[in-house]
């Protein structure tokens, strides 16, 4: 899970300073196509026949319906990536479990307790501290945009959650992923503008959608070996790979008060994780 925390603030690195060439919308078809290139010949390597026999599977609306969600959640987080700060954006992504936490009534038929609601509203309490839209100058667009890519990453979980119960192969789950999102982003892609590929900004684009599925297989890894608490408690490293990175790359140091929020955010998001695998257990 580091090594995916690592992989996916290096990719934030890589949107934030590749969006100077290409749009968001294009930024995702690259990091998508890169990672169907690479799952569709790890399929094919390690499931050969029996991949190609059963591409579709018997839940393909589901595997369709979690390709989209998926791919919104991706295109509204490059494009909070593109406007704020990496570990500002990042932290934002990251309030999936607090929305899942509020989402467990209505999509997972399980009724949260009075403390996992009181998680959440430590979270959003610090997501306020974070975007602090009282102040002018802050690019609030970009914060709600980052915000919903958190609710949709909540509920492409659910979806693969279900894909799970149903015993559907994680291989059919992120290559359907994928196909989605890298169709989608060329349609939105082409509706606006096409930017050229040179010398100077391929190695980005390559870099992009090197560390986006080494994350991927990394994080995939970590939840299917790990604890899931210790799993998450780690997957928030993103965050702190991503401030170190501002600071390095950007010098872009956030104020105190964001700091706070950050620490406050993750934390909620960490003890919302862990009150629903102990509701899980007991």
């Amino acid at each position: 899970m580091l090594v995916a925390g690592a992989s996916f603030a290096a990719m934030g690195v890589c949107v934030k300073l590749a969006a100077q060439w290409f749009s968001s919308e294009e930024l995702v078809f690259y990091r998508s196509v890169f990672g169907l290139v690479v799952i569709a010949i790890a399929v094919l390597w390690w499931h050969g026949r029996e991949a190609r026999q059963h591409l579709f599977g018997q839940y393909f609306l589901l595997h369709l319906s979690r390709g989209v969600v998926g791919f919104i959640a991706l295109m509204l987080f490059f494009y909070s990536l593109t406007r704020l700060p990496l570990a500002a954006a990042i932290t934002l992504n990251y309030t999936s479990p607090l929305f899942l936490a509020l989402a467990m009534p209505f999509w997972l038929k399980e009724r949260p307790s009075l403390l996992q609601y009181f998680s959440v509203m430590l979270g959003f309490v610090g997501v306020v501290l974070l975007l602090r839209p009282w102040q002018a100058g802050g690019d609030v667009l970009a914060g709600l945009a980052g915000l919903l890519s958190g609710l949709l990453a909540a509920w492409a979980y659910v979806h693969v959650r279900q894909l799970g119960q149903l015993r559907e192969p994680e291989w059919r789950t992120v290559l359907w992923f994928t196909v989605v999102a890298s169709v989608g982003a060329a349609v939105f892609a082409t509706t606006g503008e096409w930017h050229p590929l040179a010398w100077n900004n391929i190695g980005l684009l390559l870099a992009l959608g090197f560390f986006a599925t080494l994350g991927q297989f990394g994080m995939t890894r970590a939840y299917k070996r790990g604890q899931t608490v210790v799993v998450a408690s780690f997957a928030f490293s993103t965050v702190v790979f991503g401030a170190l990175l501002d600071v390095l790359i950007w010098n872009d140091p956030l104020p105190m008060l964001a700091w706070f929020g950050i620490a406050l955010t993750v934390g909620a998001g960490l003890w919302a994780v862990y009150l629903n695998e102990k509701r899980k257990t007991t």
